[in-house]
């Protein structure tokens, strides 16, 4: 505004664009925080498959961290050469069982799909005589619609190449992260605001404790129900029985699911051999299970990580839906972790009630 002489006066009251109003500042503060929180999920949502492929590094890593401290009892050397111990012993253990099976596992698994095609059909041109189900050529074309309406997320583990990339990943990442952990943890806690960088180091540790534990009891239990899988099914002569102690043992980081997959697999290959097999095959799955779920498994809880199957069951399905094979396989790392983090905030807010 200018006065007769033409000279500018100045403007003392607030512009259009300048935010004054303590209100107004508060409600676009809450829309920043409420847009960034949106941006993040989405960004996450983007970046799932990296985000899973790293959360899988941390899983390797805590285990070979499990190997380093349960070596440290035992020999009091540095940190390095332990770590360097448990990798070289693994890799002795996979060369050793690639080199001293491999022929007999390979052919063991051209074999296994063949018997499996085979029960397949007969199964199916079962129920299909009985009127159960469609025809055998309508299961192939639903079959062949359900397969290719699998999501984008999960598309990417079902080419030979991407996943031995990632698997190579996993590994390179986790033994990076395996080597000095305590420099990847405090870049993790530098981005938690400075009063609350105390409790979070401390439910780190807890969550690392959780992690170690539950990979240590998933581990005794793969041992146990595959060696008794293979020699009870060698011992009762199921074809394969090698092979199918393998799929037993590996499956069997995935509770529930995986034993689901192995029974089905075993009476299979065992029907395919003769009834009498077939019989045996079943009841070796019943008696394994048996002492696997009400045995070994609530003694390695005890132990280690008690988690409701409930619980277990319901996160695999959801994470097998939302992240496909990967999302199963760490289904039970990522519910422990989650279990771990609420129960330490619930003793936290016991300790400020009783405080």
């Amino acid at each position: 505004m200018a006065d007769d002489s033409g000279a500018t006066k100045r403007v003392d009251e607030a512009s259009p664009v300048e935010m004054r109003d303590p209100a107004l500042r508060t409600e676009v503060r809450r829309a920043t925080i409420w847009l960034g929180l949106a941006c993040l999920i989405a960004l996450a949502i983007v970046l799932v498959q990296p985000l899973l492929l790293i959360f899988a590094a941390v899983v390797f890593a805590s285990l070979l961290d499990g190997g380093v401290r349960l070596l440290g009892r035992v020999l009091p050397i540095s940190r390095g050469w332990r770590l360097l111990i448990v990798v070289v012993l693994v890799l002795v253990f996979m060369i050793g069982t690639f080199v001293l099976t491999g022929v007999q596992v390979t052919e063991q698994v051209t074999q296994l799909r063949s018997t499996l095609e085979l029960q397949a059909n007969r199964f199916t041109g079962y129920l299909a005589s009985q009127g159960l189900m469609p025809g055998v050529s309508d299961v192939s074309g639903i079959a062949k619609q359900a397969l290719g309406s699998v999501g984008r997320v999960t598309s990417w583990v079902g080419t030979a190449i991407g996943a031995l990339t990632s698997l190579f990943m996993i590994l390179v990442l986790g033994l990076f992260i395996a080597m000095d952990p305590g420099t990847y943890a405090r870049g993790v806690q530098w981005m938690v605001p400075t009063d609350l960088r105390d409790e979070f180091a401390r439910t780190m540790v807890t969550m690392g404790e959780t992690m170690r534990r539950l990979l240590a009891g998933r581990l005794l239990g793969m041992a146990v129900e595959g060696v008794a899988t293979g020699i009870a099914l060698a011992i009762g002569g199921v074809p394969m029985a090698m092979l199918l102690g393998i799929i037993a043992g590996i499956l069997a980081f995935i509770p529930n699911i995986g034993a689901i997959v192995t029974g089905v697999l075993m009476v299979a290959v065992g029907f395919s051999a003769g009834v009498d097999t077939g019989y045996w095959a079943i009841g070796t799955y019943f008696v394994v299970q048996t002492i696997d779920g009400y045995v070994i498994v609530p003694m390695v809880a005890k132990r280690t990580v008690d988690l409701p199957p409930a619980l277990t069951l319901g996160a695999q399905i959801l994470a097998s839906a939302l992240f496909g094979i990967l999302g199963l396989a760490l289904a039970d790392p990522m519910t422990a972790m989650l279990k771990t983090a609420l129960e330490r905030r619930s003793d936290r807010e016991d300790e400020k009630a009783a405080g």
